[in-house]
């Protein structure tokens, strides 16, 4: 049996934890590729890590999400869906943390649609409460809101261009974001479409780019990261893989 240091917010891990979160692994492989559900999956992590604030040490991926009055936080939109998909399963792992079990599901949703293998490190205590409403990014803001918000999370500009590369898989849909469509042409695929579609001179039609979008190639410093990952597909996955790591470890 290992620990995270006595008296953290993490419990200890056991082995037999461990043959449950690989045991879970193997089941969410096979419910979000049958269900097609990744980009959804992956914005329920999101958005679960995304109420972190480093200054105020609380909100993050400890599970708090699972809550009603925050799964019915306006920018939670549709993420019900995702809470019914994933739930039965959850229950079938009762030991998981329910931060563990969605920091799972979230690289695994990663890894169906073809994207770099996440590093999983287990370990999340689950909150107690829901989290602080009003810390998520805003779609329809620019490059201040990205740094503002991600900076409360202690993350980088080099992370929120990598994070932001996410959006190559899945689309946006009216009755949740107001927005409509999908980023690429392949929206179930996980490559680095994304960024060559922000640089494209001729948007393809159907295709949708936010303003939160636009502002990664107005802004200087986060194009310069959008040109090397539109030519270098490897050098975003290494990126991407511990962007996100480090998203679903905050706090």
């Amino acid at each position: 049996m290992s620990c995270f240091g006595a008296g953290s917010s993490y419990p200890c891990v056991t082995k037999e934890y461990l043959a449950d979160v690989e045991r879970c692994r193997k089941k969410l492989r096979g419910i979000i590729s049958e269900k097609h559900c990744a980009p959804l999956v992956l914005r329920f992590l999101w958005h679960s890590a995304g109420t972190y604030n480093k200054k105020a040490m609380n909100g993050g991926p400890f599970g708090s999400i699972r809550f009603p009055e925050e799964l019915k936080f306006e920018a939670n939109a549709g993420l019900e869906i995702a809470f019914k998909i994933l739930q039965p399963l959850k229950e079938t792992f009762p030991k998981l943390s329910y931060g563990d079990f969605l920091a799972l599901a979230g690289v695994v949703a990663v890894e169906v649609t073809g994207g770099p293998e996440v590093p999983f490190h287990p370990g999340r205590k689950d909150a107690m409460k829901a989290a602080p409403d009003g810390r998520l990014p805003d779609p329809n803001k620019g490059a201040d809101m990205l740094r503002s918000v991600f900076g409360a999370y202690g993350l980088s500009d080099q992370d929120i261009v990598a994070l932001s590369g996410a959006h190559t898989i899945g689309r946006c849909h009216k009755e949740r974001s107001n927005f409509e469509g999908p980023w690429t042409s392949n929206p179930l695929i996980f490559d680095n479409s994304y960024f060559k579609e922000l640089l494209s001179s001729t948007p393809k039609e159907g295709l949708l780019q936010l303003p939160s979008d636009k502002c990664l190639v107005n802004d200087p410093i986060f194009r310069k990261y959008v040109e090397l990952y539109a030519k270098n597909e490897d050098k975003f996955f290494e990126d991407y893989a511990m962007a996100h790591m480090r998203l679903s470890e905050l706090g």
